[in-house]
């Protein structure tokens, strides 16, 4: 494997997710914290005015603004695109390789834990979130391969990747998952400086992964209008198996509506609040075993 010789850390892709905010803010007062000896790492912020007025974003998803004919594209002048293009250019300066790792932060209001979502199955993401999962048996790892042509940052290079922590609401600190997150990152730029000095950390080749294969909305009259809410047995329950026949909406009627699938699957973002506007009540994977 070539030497990792220069890692992204960026926060604030959505401007109402504090905690990545907060700590590419410590991050920029603090850079000794994220200097490690065998690569540069530069901390960024990503969609400033969001940040600025406390919004996901301006005018449209900045997390969705990273394909190849969007950032070609000189046209499209909304904010997130012009910024896009702007953080494009600062991952990859006039006459220089593009950054090696892009280490996206993210926040959510399901009940995601310490989730790593990576675009496909690179053999050293793999043995990463093997390994970050071994030292903290909280960490999960999920596979979305639909996200390398839906323009998201994370997709801008081969060792991209996000880390999602929740439950956090919208514009909240949450100091535990603060904490939690940074000592996440530090256990990253760790095993990636081994990775350059070959001296990676021993850890089990076994790995279990949760593989997207889509979304569901919420129940919706003919105007799509929302008719049923996340089932209070379903709410809160991401990772954790949903059964043919088990309940999954709840009408305001108080009708039970059911998961009418052919298979056990594992819900994740579930009723995540930024997702209502995209008609994701939540994604379902399914869970498989891994040797790394």
């Amino acid at each position: 494997m070539s030497q990792i010789e220069r890692v992204a850390i960026i926060g604030g892709n959505h401007g109402n997710e504090l905690t990545g905010v907060h700590l590419v803010k410590k991050f920029q007062q603090y850079p000794n914290l994220i200097n490690r000896a065998s690569f540069e790492t530069l901390a960024l912020l990503g969609n400033l005015k969001a940040i600025e007025e406390g919004k996901r974003y301006i005018d449209q998803d900045l997390n969705r603004c990273f394909t190849n004919q969007g950032l070609q594209n000189p046209q499209l002048s909304s904010y997130e695109d012009t910024r896009a293009k702007a953080i494009q250019q600062i991952l990859q300066p006039q006459n220089q390789p593009f950054v090696d790792v892009i280490v996206d932060l993210h926040s959510t209001t399901a009940n995601m834990g310490l989730t790593l979502i990576f675009c496909d199955m690179q053999p050293l993401l793999l043995r990463l979130g093997a390994y970050l999962s071994s030292i903290d048996p909280l960490v999960k790892v999920c596979i979305n391969q639909e996200s390398k042509e839906n323009g998201f940052l994370r997709s801008l290079c081969e060792l991209g990747f996000v880390i999602e922590v929740g439950a956090v609401a919208q514009n909240i600190l949450n100091a535990e998952l603060f904490q939690k997150t940074e000592q996440l990152l530090y256990a990253v730029l760790d095993y990636l400086e081994g990775c350059n000095q070959e001296n990676i950390p021993q850890t089990s080749s076994q790995l279990t992964l949760y593989k997207y294969i889509g979304t569901v909305d919420y129940p919706r009259s003919d105007r799509g209008e929302i008719q049923a809410m996340i089932h209070p047995q379903l709410q809160f329950r991401d990772y954790e198996p949903l059964h043919p026949g088990d309940p999954m909406f709840l009408t305001f009627e108080g009708k039970d509506i059911f998961y009418e699938g052919a298979s056990t699957v594992y819900p994740i973002f579930i009723n995540e609040a930024a997702y209502y506007e995209k008609g994701i009540a939540m994604y379902l994977s399914q869970k498989q075993e891994e040797i790394v």
